[in-house]
């Protein structure tokens, strides 16, 4: 019986205390449960993880999906139901565009926000043809990144050593995503990216 563990006990009974002692009322009131986590969020099925924090470094958002029973970290945000082609649009160059552009910033890293990045993106209308084209390409990332098991997304990412056919795929998707947005012009640079997602957001608000 787990209960009757000395060092179960010992470690229940210092959880219980600190939150007891915590200045916050509600972190006060889960002393009374002292064996249960303060956020529950276990997904029961496969998703998608987006880091809170990336270096600015790194050319693209390191994102991917996790299988239960894995517990998510407090430094992940949590998409549950994502598809592959929304993968294929938020690990795009167009969303770390917009993640430069309006992410906070922690040291030398982009801080990722639910609000202010995540909500505010915009997402053109995808036609059935485009979004099995994007899952092809969200597919070819992750066999990239299957050849590379051993290696964490943290050591895919890492601008000096990601592997060159999982970049090659990278460079794949993005060509796909931009034709998304822009199906006749290619966008020359992070500038162009941006100032046709602000004139996309604009037009969103006067729908609204």
């Amino acid at each position: 019986n787990l209960l009757k563990c000395s060092a179960l006990q010992t470690r229940i009974a210092a959880v219980r205390k600190y939150r007891e002692n915590s200045n916050r009322k509600i972190t006060q009131k889960l002393a009374l449960s002292p064996t249960l986590f303060n956020l529950n969020v276990i997904p029961e099925t496969p998703f998608l993880a987006i880091p809170k924090v990336t270096t600015s470094r790194r050319e693209f958002l390191p994102i991917g999906w996790i299988e239960p029973p894995k517990i998510p970290s407090d430094l992940l945000f949590v998409l549950e139901g994502a598809t592959k082609s929304i993968f294929a649009i938020l690990t795009s160059s167009m969303h770390m565009a917009w993640l430069r552009y309006f992410g906070g910033r922690l040291g030398n890293g982009y801080r990722y926000s639910i609000g202010v990045v995540y909500n505010t993106f915009p997402i053109p209308q995808i036609s059935e043809e485009q979004m099995i084209k994007l899952e092809e390409h969200a597919n070819k990332v992750l066999d990239a990144r299957l050849e590379y098991s051993d290696a964490t997304l943290f050591d895919l990412y890492e601008p000096n050593l990601m592997p060159n056919n999982l970049r090659k795929a990278h460079i794949a998707l993005d060509r796909a995503v931009d034709r998304v947005y822009r199906p006749r012009k290619t966008f020359d640079s992070e500038h162009d990216r941006i100032k046709h997602l602000l004139t996309l957001y604009e037009k969103s608000l006067t729908l609204e």
